[in-house]
């Protein structure tokens, strides 16, 4: 039979990391042949394997001028602008049992050139007070993937997730004017949020089927802050183009796993190969991928007042390619807004790039 790697993350992502809507990474994530690089899937880590990958994510902004900055102050708007958030991130999957993973996921999260209007009254007008770059340790957030039906007739997979998102991360930046951050421009969040969601996984031949939704309880956090709930649907096919035995590998999102974990790679000692599990080829690997990554966001709050100017709904079309060999392998997927619907006034994404490397052990 042919086992794989699954995870999470980003919830990775994923699993997540702060909300705040187009201003926060995905957390996105889960963690190895086809198989997708956002999307959660439903298979798991054989017991005793752990898997690991660090994954960087860039979501370029489409920033806000001066100009339109100064606009906004003087009808008493208060927008803000940034141009990029990065968010290089740890993940570590573990096989509890053959049907139960637990995955640990760590961001470092930046947020470059945040600006905003400032009204006034007096000679010089409405400004522009740019407060420069924030940066720190996000949120740890770990996620438990139950796969509570394995048909490997039809090679048909479902999973429970469930998870926390703890409130590790720092949320006491200051920008360039002295001035600390509102909790949505921090790296952490100071709340715990919970995490629920399903994950399904349907392989034929040298194709894979995934999807998942996952949903963010967030709660009240830092300055009292309610960040506001997230709803993460993600859709992908995988094609095995090159490499394996025509069949999806094991594999584990937002970094697809080595083959050797799952298929003809380390086994307990006295294993007796089988036909049903054919050694796997030295040679590389490789997977096309072609996702729909969606996540609605709630408003936030603050001290009770909903602000609205946050939330709102977004689809990346995120095509991309793994490459792996032996315990490794790479990968990278480029994202496409083909939903941009925020509220109020937001800067919204331009694109987003997830990339990284991942090991099985």
């Amino acid at each position: 039979m042919f086992r794989r790697y699954a995870s999470c993350a980003g919830l990775a992502a994923l699993i997540l990391a702060p909300p705040a809507f187009a201003h926060h990474p995905s957390g996105a994530g889960s963690t190895g042949g086809a198989g997708p690089i956002a999307t959660i899937w439903a298979s798991t880590l054989e017991q005793g394997h752990s898997a690991a990958a660090v994954v960087f994510e860039m979501i370029k902004i489409s920033p806000f001028s001066d100009a339109e900055l100064k606009a906004f102050a003087g009808k008493h708007i208060h927008a803000h602008s940034l141009d990029a958030i990065l968010a290089p991130t740890l993940i570590y999957a573990y096989g509890v049992t053959n049907d139960l993973t637990v995955i640990a996921r760590l961001p470092v999260v930046t947020r470059r050139d945040i600006r905003e209007g400032h009204h006034s009254h007096g000679p010089a007008g409405d400004s522009v007070d740019a407060r420069g770059d924030s940066s720190g340790l996000g949120d740890l957030t770990l996620l438990s993937q139950y796969r509570f039906y394995n048909d490997k007739v039809a090679r048909t997979e479902a999973a429970l997730l469930l998870g926390v998102k703890t409130p590790t991360g720092r949320t006491n930046e200051y920008d360039t004017l002295g001035a600390r951050f509102e909790t949505e421009f921090q790296p952490g969040s100071g709340s715990w949020d919970g995490l629920f969601g399903v994950a399904f996984t349907q392989r034929f031949a040298a194709w894979s089927f995934d999807a998942n939704v996952l949903y963010h309880q967030a709660n009240g956090g830092a300055q009292d802050t309610d960040l506001g709930d997230r709803f993460h649907y993600n859709a992908a096919l995988s094609w095995r183009v090159t490499g394996g035995h025509g069949t999806p590998m094991g594999r584990m999102s937002l970094g697809a796993m080595p083959e050797p974990m799952y298929h003809g790679g380390p086994k307990p000692r006295g294993h007796r190969h089988t036909h049903d599990e054919p050694a796997t080829p030295r040679g590389p690997a490789l997977d096309l991928v072609l996702e729909l990554n969606g996540e609605w966001h709630a408003q936030q709050r603050i001290s009770g007042v909903k602000d609205e100017n946050s939330g709102g709904n977004v689809v990346y079309l995120s095509p991309g390619l793994r490459l792996s060999m032996d315990k490794w392998s790479g990968f990278v997927s480029v994202g496409i807004p083909v939903v941009n619907h925020v509220n109020g006034v937001q800067a919204e994404p331009d694109w987003r790039l997830i990339t990284g490397v991942a090991v099985g052990f």
